[in-house]
């Protein structure tokens, strides 16, 4: 896929939400993520809920956001606690949520429980004025799904969808980025690209197909155009 025009480095880290969800992250671990979000610029950093309060005091008086992850990464949490976890994490200082949407029960074809349950943690994000994305998990479902996940959640009012957790197996494709943007055209929603994004060549690709959000552990790399070694997210 050729790129239609040139993206600065100075753009590509403010589309990035530079990512920390490795379970055995230590605290030392968040606080270097943030200095290096701090100077490179990024959109946010994503951590796991424990750590939103470190982060936000990390970041305290600049313009990285702290973002976090509700129902992660299995989305199979209950609806009340995704919105009660939502809720404290925004108390603690995240400003921006990313949901797992509730994978079985799209699975099974029960498309208002997805919704509703989108739209209970959204509501909680736009009483609050914070941002909230929805993690479909693209790898485990069929076309027919994702766009049935996208449409879910524009009707339930959430600001992006997102394409996976990182931890189901499979990462985001310039193919799924461009189903789920055509899927939320014209509503005003963005597209975050997830998982497996660790090059520059993968970031101008999926952004080429649609993305307008990624999320990425190899922020870094990605930025200064090197090759990160693989890993999660």
């Amino acid at each position: 896929m050729t790129q239609s025009r040139e993206i600065s480095a100075a753009e590509l880290a403010s589309m990035i939400d530079h990512t920390l969800l490795k379970p055995d992250a230590t605290s030392a671990d968040i606080e270097r993520l943030c200095d290096e979000a701090r100077e490179y610029r990024f959109a946010s950093v994503c951590v796991n809920p424990t750590f939103v309060p470190l982060a936000a005091a990390c970041l305290q008086g600049t313009s990285v956001r702290v973002c976090t992850v509700v129902g992660f990464p299995l989305g199979a949490h209950q609806t009340d606690i995704k919105a009660d976890e939502a809720r404290q994490a925004i108390w603690e200082g995240a400003r921006e949520i990313d949901m797992v949407i509730n994978i079985g029960a799209l699975k099974s074809g029960d498309v208002e429980t997805v919704e509703e349950d989108i739209r209970a943690v959204s509501a909680v994000c736009l009483e609050n004025s914070v941002l909230c994305k929805v993690i479909i998990e693209t790898s485990l479902l069929t076309d027919e799904e994702k766009v049935e996940a996208c449409l879910a959640a524009r009707r339930a009012k959430a600001d992006f969808v997102k394409t996976s957790t990182g931890f189901a197996g499979g990462g985001a494709t310039p193919e799924d980025v461009m189903l789920m943007a055509k899927a939320v055209e014209g509503s005003g929603m963005g597209v975050k690209a997830s998982g497996g994004v660790r090059t520059r060549e993968d970031a101008l690709a999926v952004i080429e197909a649609g993305a307008t959000r990624i999320g990425a552990s190899a922020g870094i790399a990605i930025v200064q155009g090197g090759q990160a070694g693989s890993g999660q997210y």
